[in-house]
């Protein structure tokens, strides 16, 4: 790899594999240390093509949930199924690994620049800024460099669009699934609202278990589908359909609710 090989969005990619590297040697002990983090279903990662896959996950915290999986799917390729032991995975990081974040979280701070540069895809949101809400047109090229970014590898987004849980699931992930035609890989985490902060920087409780579950390619009908058919897959895949409020303790729900409402700005 050249010094100064860039990828489609103009990252050197030699430093974004030190940013990578280093990074992921501080987070590390996040998920194996002050709290663990069970993985299911990862040596599927070991089977799919080297680009256009999107993974579709709910969503926790800021940055927190994008780092787990960062560390989960290094892992799984260099040999560690199910496992993040040892850190040295991190040594060839996948470098055209990406994810979709809100350009107004990514802008906020050098942290959040920093980690952008690990492989955010920076949008706009069209439905909130600066804690208002709003209505605005989806911009085309938020939508061109997704592509971009499934033409060259993986990307993660949160269908969402927020941490709140329950949420229901925006349909410019539905329009990109049915227009691009990616693999789509649902993922399922738990407890990182519990052991972070909603930012996901600083560590709320410590001996948390975190869970991390991939599952298979999501079934999609590309050409018959619908927007909504698609839509109501992807909450049943990634467990945000409101029938899963019913296995959710009431108590967890009314905490969650409590702290909502302390919020002065969501992703």
């Amino acid at each position: 790899m050249g010094l100064f090989k860039r990828n489609p969005f103009g990252h050197i990619l030699f430093l974004k594999k030190w940013l990578i590297r280093i990074m992921g040697a501080m987070t590390h002990r996040r998920y194996r240390g002050f709290n663990e983090l069970k993985i299911e279903g990862s040596e599927i990662f070991k089977n799919l093509p080297d680009h256009g896959v999107l993974f579709v996950s709910n969503h926790q915290t800021y940055f927190a949930d994008v780092v787990a999986m960062f560390h989960v799917f290094n892992a799984s390729l260099s040999g560690r199924t199910d496992s993040i032991k040892n850190v040295g995975y991190l040594w060839q990081p996948k470098l055209n690994l990406y994810y979709v974040a809100a350009k107004e979280t990514m802008q906020a701070g050098l942290l959040a620049r920093i980690l952008a540069y690990a492989g955010a895809i920076t949008v706009e949101r069209t439905w909130r800024e600066k804690g208002k809400e709003i209505n605005r047109q989806v911009k085309m090229s938020d939508i061109t460099n997704i592509s971009r970014a499934l033409e060259d590898g993986w990307v993660i987004t949160f269908p969402q669009g927020t941490t709140k849980p329950f949420k229901p699931i925006r349909k410019g992930t539905a329009h990109i699934i049915r227009q691009y035609k990616p693999i789509v890989i649902p993922i399922v985490i738990d407890g990182f609202r519990r052991s972070f902060d909603k930012k996901g920087v600083v560590i709320k409780k410590k001996g948390i278990l975190q869970s991390m579950v991939i599952k298979p390619p999501l079934d999609v009908d590309y050409e018959n589908d619908s927007i909504d058919d698609i839509v109501e897959k992807l909450e049943y895949a990634i467990e945000q359909h409101p029938s899963f409020l019913k296995v959710i303790p009431q108590e967890e729900l009314e905490a969650e609710e409590e702290l909502n409402k302390k919020r002065q700005w969501e992703y």
